[in-house]
């Protein structure tokens, strides 16, 4: 029996509806990914499944018993509460009572003492020392002192709060939106763990695409108003969702040929209009309301770089370079770095170990306090701030971007306002919309568009990769690849950091700067590791993956050297080996008409409203029979290679 079901469910605040009867289960111990472009109301529907938001119509039905627990995207900003009383209040009454025991336990007035025994009285007639026990339990299970107060904790620590808030009262479905924003790599790695051993249900939203491939058994897409889901990996999901799109795309031409077909027929001349058949009129009246009410899916964001003329070949210099705030304490010490034309460098470290301002030492905003730093000539900076503070939010798009000018000049063409910000999704409506109103992914879309609208020869971006979807994400990834001129990430998300970046510097938050050659996984290959992931002995459990990987590659690359060994021995066939050779054709033959029908099978547009057992057993059939071709493939070359010989 389905945990949650959302059965036609609708909901709309404008022209078209966020939801239009849209539906989907979750069953027990499943973890769904929620994907979706900005604005397709992923976060509406997180909010209608807890409850905060009620949809036009429909029915949202959580399995009797079931309990629900929300991990919030935003982080308290100046909460004054103790971790240990923000946990309690996952239980109403009974959190407030132990959370008020707890303080009054340490305090010593008369009158403090009358009132704990009253709350001590009614802790034990609501079981309250139970609770107590597992308050106390979660927090000592994520190493959070009970007693340290929300706004004196990072980020990361305040997310480990809230998760144990959220599975103190042991429920059944978990709701996470974006749950890694401003999150550096070791507190996303250690929500990665927690949430792994977290036997319950999760319904999450996230764009960042190695954390969906760890944490996602299925993904839901959420297109046009409609719930579409894919029990797939998240790299089998991309492959079938460009089918389906082609797909679409395919029957909307063939319909639109035919409506084209049909109002010809209708526009013929009298002594055809007095003959016509009226079912077919009928028909063609039906054609036309569904093209009428047809959901085009959106374009894909579309936008370049303006490039400006290009800086010396040397950027930046640093020798011996330091600095630091106070005497004593060194942000970056003994530096010694050099960035030319045309690098792209990834900034990694913990949070608070000091990457922006190393940003701006190399941009000659701080200047060092030991050592040199000597800037190269004819520098132009653009500058991506993650918390989008070159926007105002009091003006709208379209006065963010221009600034009083009507065209922009991109590229050198001349191109007007309001197509350039189309070029990034932004309708000529919401174009002129308050900044104010607009989602986190809208922003981040916007301030890009600003950004590329100037000339820039070095481009820095701090967190540039939160509240972007997937696809502007892959696209300002092909940009940044393309760009001849130097650019400086901050970033957390690891595959954008693989995918862009050839050199990486790690702050270890004691001064030391190191650079490493390749990406963020580079960086881990050659031994690179956060201060926190390790203790005296103690090794983290990503060092065990990536020693399993290490490991595992190695013991393939023995494999392989053997395999070459004994190919490099001539060997004659034996009968029976012959004989599989001969074989092997109509067999291979036979898997491929197999892989061909599936591949039809899914293709379909109807395939994916099926059962998900249906579904989910065509999927695996695929997978399977695909794997089955190619170890027959490489079977036959050995033995062709055999015979040969």
């Amino acid at each position: 029996m389905p945990l949650l079901t959302l059965d036609q469910i609708s909901l709309a605040y404008g022209m078209h509806p966020l939801l239009d009867k849209a539906g989907m289960t979750i069953e027990p111990g499943e973890r769904v990914c929620l994907l979706g472009r900005n604005g397709e109301g992923k976060s509406t529907l997180l909010k209608i499944v807890a409850g905060e938001v009620v949809p036009d119509g429909g029915v949202v039905r959580l399995d009797e018993g079931s309990v629900l627990a929300v991990l919030p995207q935003n982080l308290p900003s100046g909460d004054r509460r103790t971790a240990y009383d923000v946990v309690a209040s996952a239980f109403p009454e009974t959190g407030d009572l132990l959370a008020e025991f707890h303080r009054l336990s340490q305090q010593a007035g008369e009158a403090d003492l009358e009132r704990m025994m009253r709350v001590q009285e009614r802790l034990e007639a609501l079981d309250g020392w139970r609770l107590d026990q597992k308050v106390n339990t979660i927090l000592g299970q994520y190493g959070i002192d009970p007693d340290r107060t929300l706004n004196t904790l990072s980020g990361g620590w305040q997310r480990r709060v809230l998760l144990a808030k959220a599975l103190v009262a042991e429920p059944d479905i978990l709701l996470l939106d974006e749950p890694t924003n401003h999150l550096d790599v070791p507190a996303i790695a250690w929500l990665e763990d927690a949430l792994a051993q977290f036997r319950g249900a999760m319904l999450f939203v996230s764009h960042d695409r190695a954390f969906i491939r760890r944490m996602a058994t299925r993904v839901v897409e959420l297109d046009r108003g409609q719930l579409v889901s894919f029990s797939a990996s998240y790299d089998r999901y991309l492959e079938l969702k460009e089918k389906a799109l082609e797909e679409e795309e395919r029957q909307n031409a063939l319909f639109d040929k035919r409506l084209k077909q049909e109002e010809a027929w209708i526009r013929q001349g009298i002594k055809a209009r007095r003959t016509r058949n009226m079912g077919r009129v009928r028909a063609l009246k039906a054609m036309r309301e569904e093209h009428r009410q047809r959901r085009v899916r959106g374009g894909t964001a579309s936008f370049a770089v303006e490039q400006a003329d290009n800086s010396g070949k040397l950027v930046v210099e640093a020798t011996g370079a330091g600095f630091g705030y106070k005497a004593g304490e060194p942000v970056v010490q003994n530096m010694n770095l050099t960035i030319l034309r045309g690098d792209k460098i990834g900034l990694v470290g913990e949070n608070g170990t000091g990457k922006t301002t190393l940003v701006r030492l190399l941009l000659g905003e701080l200047q060092p306090t030991d050592g040199r730093i000597r800037l190269g000539t004819n520098l132009q900076v653009a500058y991506f701030d993650q918390l989008r503070g070159e926007l105002d939010l009091e003006l709208n798009a379209l006065d963010n971007l221009a600034e009083g000018r009507e065209f922009i000049e991109i590229n050198g063409q001349s191109k007007h306002v309001l197509g350039y910000l189309q070029d990034f999704l932004f309708t000529p409506a919401r174009a002129r919309s308050p900044v104010s109103v607009f989602s986190g992914g809208e922003r981040a879309r916007l301030l890009l568009a600003k950004l590329f609208s100037k000339p820039a020869n070095i481009l820095v971006l701090d967190e540039p990769t939160n509240d972007l979807d997937v696809e502007t994400l892959e696209l300002l990834e092909e940009q940044l690849a393309e760009f001849k001129g130097t650019v400086i990430v901050i970033s957390h998300d690891r595959e954008f950091l693989d995918n862009v970046v050839t050199d990486t510097i790690f702050l270890d938050g004691s001064g030391a700067v190191a650079e490493y050659v390749g990406g963020y996984s580079d960086w881990r290959h050659q031994g690179g590791r956060f201060p926190s992931e390790t203790s005296g002995n103690r090794v983290d459990k990503q060092d065990k993956r990536d020693k399993a990987d290490t490991s595992t590659k190695k013991s393939e690359e023995k494999t392989r050297t053997a395999e070459q060994s004994a190919k490099a021995r001539p060997a004659k066939l034996s009968y029976k080996l012959k004989l599989e050779l001969e074989q092997l054709p109509g067999k291979i033959e036979a898997l491929e008409q197999q892989i061909a029908e599936l591949q039809d099978k899914i293709s379909d547009p109807e395939f994916y409203a099926g059962s998900p057992d249906e579904v989910s057993a065509t999927l695996e059939a695929l997978t399977s029979q695909e794997s089955l071709l190619e170890a027959a493939m490489s079977r036959w070359m050995e033995l062709e290679e055999q015979a040969t010989q």
